[in-house]
């Protein structure tokens, strides 16, 4: 007879209780340093956008803010002078970020897809394009204009300190940093897309089109909403070779002396409240773009 061997059930211990391992009070310094400088660098922001609801009882802008109105919302476009700067700057950094577009991307294109002679040389002169201090950069380039309108006839009308002299010096800066920007696009691309392309009867302008340029459009894109914003802020520059044209930096900086005007405060919350809409419609294009 066989025996029947009786199971006892052995009572498993309890698994030892996990050990939450503690914070350290280091590890919030870089969270606390990182909320602090957000916040610094965006109180000015929020500033602006406050004081343009700000009931002055006057046409100045004044440190006192009273709660709150829509009057220079309504009357935006009650400032000519105003108006006409903004309408110049938007108009300069439209044309002028579209053709450093254009040069910059052929740059850019040429530097990170091909070696040839000089180009360390050409990669010297963008790098010291971008890093030459501002002040430097306006000084050369009034220096530049006057000698060119004194040396050469007839070319006195044409490079007048205005309009011509700021679109042409916007122009010159933009174009480094569009290069740098489709340059470090270029350079991410793998060549077999191109070379496969050929392979299935491609011909190189046809493998350039519909293989190489759609890889860096979105290089392309970034160089010129960087070109559009520099030319759009720029200051110094413009304040060196603008003679008596103004942008709006320029402008803005002229009334400060007699106090800025609520409707500064309105077009800067609007043109802030556009590149913040541009910027979302990007981020999501990229998300759809990647889901599908």
């Amino acid at each position: 007879m066989g025996a029947v061997a009786e199971r006892v059930a052995v009572p498993m211990a309890d698994p030892p209780p996990l050990r939450v391992r503690k914070r350290r009070w280091t590890s919030f310094i870089l969270p606390a340093f990182t909320g602090l400088m957000i916040t610094y660098l965006a109180s000015p922001v929020a500033l602006m956008i406050l004081y343009g609801f700000n009931d002055l009882q006057g046409e100045r802008q004044t440190a006192r803010f009273t709660c709150c109105t829509v009057r220079w919302w309504r009357e935006i476009l009650s400032n000519p002078s105003l108006n006409s700067a903004l309408k110049t700057s938007v108009w300069i950094a439209l044309t002028a970020a579209f053709v450093a577009t254009i040069l910059g991307a052929l740059i850019g294109l040429a530097l990170g897809r091909y070696s040839f002679r000089g180009r360390g040389g050409f990669n010297f002169v963008i790098f010291l394009a971008i890093a030459v201090p501002e002040i430097v950069l306006g000084s050369s380039l009034l220096a530049m204009f006057i000698q060119i309108s004194e040396s050469i006839p007839g070319s006195k009308d044409v490079l007048n300190l205005g309009y011509a002299t700021i679109w042409l010096s916007h122009v010159g800066f933009a174009v480094a940093f569009v290069a740098i920007t489709v340059r470090a696009r270029v350079q991410g691309l793998d060549d077999a897309l191109e070379s496969a392309a050929q392979d299935l009867y491609a011909t190189p302008m046809q493998a350039f089109f519909k293989v190489t340029l759609p890889l860096i459009t979105p290089g392309i894109v970034a160089g010129y909403m960087l070109a559009f914003v520099l030319s759009l802020d720029d200051f110094v520059i413009t304040n060196f070779v603008g003679g008596a044209k103004n942008t709006f930096p320029t402008w803005v900086y002229g009334s400060a002396k007699l106090g800025v005007p609520p409707h500064v405060n309105v077009w800067g919350t609007v043109l802030f409240s556009t590149g913040i809409l541009v910027a979302g419609l990007q981020v999501v294009r990229a998300g759809r773009k990647r889901a599908a």
